[in-house]
Order: structure tokens, then sequence, then C-alpha cells
């Protein structure tokens, strides 16, 4: 079943500057937030302008993430940490009911326009666009954006999922795409990773972070963030994507739970990359994603 939702409410903030993580944290962790009252979810836009980064922050963030950061260039994946406070913005925002921790990322679109560098200064704005009742919960999208003197140079698409209650559905296990698996690359992911990207890019949701917190919310072991293996993914590949516009679309599949050990592969197609990350035996799919070159 599927059936939109369509919102009545409509919020406009504007930031003077990025929120601190501390303080959103504190909201995330001890607001007490009902949950989904079904009611249409409320269309929020956060903006915020004149956003400078810190290098070394970068530089962390591509160690963690196995980036080759020249001290300049940013990494395709980053200024989604940047929108990540937008996105904690408007769930913590007191028109949405339910809480952020425990939310499932389901896909991520990124578009990037040109090669980034870490001295410009960006205007950022995220929006929560859409949602739909589904069999799997309530679906709902967020837009970020990002300009340079206006003009738009970033663009992300995130479809999250809060579980409710009373939907059922039968899962059916994903499959793996039909392309080639020939000498994938094997990665060994340790049960620190969680913590490690979080530190690195400041979300810390609690099923990332340690198995007696994932546990709360059904899972028996620590999960990785779906955003650290989107870009390991991007980083594995920056050698054919190099200063390329493109847009990168991926699907969150199976949970990875770690510590683990997976297998990646990349193919070629006309102006596209197909690529997916899968388990060691490279059966069960963890993401699957391509790369369009604009």
């Amino acid at each position: 079943m599927n059936a939109s939702v369509s919102a009545e409410r409509e919020y406009l903030v504007e930031l003077k500057a990025m929120p601190s993580l501390f303080s959103l944290y504190r909201k995330i962790f001890f607001d007490r937030k009902p949950g989904w009252d079904n009611q249409a979810l409320p269309q929020i836009q956060v903006n915020t302008q004149g956003v400078t980064l810190s290098a070394k922050k970068v530089s962390d963030y591509a160690s963690v993430c196995g980036f080759q950061f020249d001290g300049k260039s940013l990494p395709l994946t980053y200024l989604y940490v940047m929108a990540f406070r937008l996105h904690a913005v408007i769930f913590t925002h007191k028109a949405i009911t339910f809480p952020l921790l425990g939310m499932i990322h389901l896909k991520n679109s990124i578009t990037q326009h040109r090669q980034l560098n870490v001295d410009e200064i960006f205007d950022l704005e995220c929006a929560l666009i859409g949602s739909q009742l589904t069999d799997a919960g309530l679906e709902f999208e967020l837009v970020s954006r990002a300009r340079v003197d206006g003009e738009l140079v970033w663009e992300s698409l995130s479809t999250y999922l809060y579980r409710v209650e009373s939907t059922t559905r039968r899962v059916r296990p994903p499959k793996a795409n039909a392309m080639a698996w020939e000498s994938p690359e094997s990665w060994s992911l340790a049960d620190d990773l969680g913590r490690k990207y979080a530190k690195a890019s400041g979300d810390y949701n609690l099923i990332h972070l340690h198995p007696f917190l994932s546990k709360r919310f059904g899972f028996e072991r620590v999960l990785a963030h779906g955003m650290w293996s989107k870009a390991r993914c991007i980083a594995q590949m920056m050698p054919q994507i190099g200063e390329r516009p493109c847009k990168v679309d991926v699907a969150f599949k199976l949970p990875l739970f770690m510590p683990a050990d997976v297998s990646f592969a990349v193919e070629n197609s006309e102006d596209q990359l197909v690529f997916e990350l899968r388990d060691a035996r490279g059966r069960r799919p963890h993401l699957s994603g391509q790369i369009s070159f604009l």
C-alpha cells in the first residue's frame, strides 16, 4: 500500500549560523516525542548562509571514508555531513512528533555539478518535501542544496523510513543485481567503525555506536552508517570519477552489521558506473548504486 500524505502546514527556519551538534543532540536524546500522530507531515525548510569548512574536519572525514584528501578538493559526500545538521533541525522541530533515533535511511541521491573546494563559502538549504504511508511505515523525503555565490553546486535527496507498528509486511530478501562479479575488492570493517564515522561526521544515531544501544532498536549488533557505505564506495571509484560532474544514486539494502568482511565491485556501462557492496561471499547486497555523468 502506498498512500500519499499531503502536508498542510509550512514552516521556514532561517539560521544565522550552523547549529551546534551539542544543542541538536541534547534535543534528540532528551526531548520526548510520542511517535507519529497520523497527521500529514508539515513542509519544513531550513536555510543558513555563509557556511565555511574546516580542512582538519574534512581530512578526518576523508580518512575514515577512504578518500585521498589533497587539502583542497572536497570529497563528493562531504556536504551531506553539513546538510545532516539541517536534517536534525527539521527532525527536532516541534511540528515533528516522532524521534530521529532509530529511523532508517532507505535511499540517497547526490548530484555534484562541479568540483568543490574546502575554502569555498556555501549557502545551504534543506527541506522536508513529501511523505507517504507504505506497508513498511511512513516514508518521507528531504532535499538539500548547496550554493556558492547563488550557483547551485551540490544537491542531495534522501528517503527515510519511520516504522509504524500497525503496518505489517512480509519482507523478501533483496536480490543482488545482475552485474558481473569478478575479482571484487574486499574490506574488513571493525566494530568501532560506527563510532569513528560518528566522530568524523557528527551522525550519532545510536544504532551505529554500540551493541547495547543498537539492541534497543531491535538489532543484535551495531550497524554501519549507510552514508559511510556510500562514501566508501565512491572513494574506491574516484580514479574513474575524477572531477567530472555526476549524480550518484544508492539504495540501502540489507543492514550491514559489524564487525564484518564485505566485497565491492563496479562495472562500466556506457556513461554510467554500476556498483554494489555485498557480503564477503558476494551474494547478499548491502548497497546498490549507479553513477551517471552529467
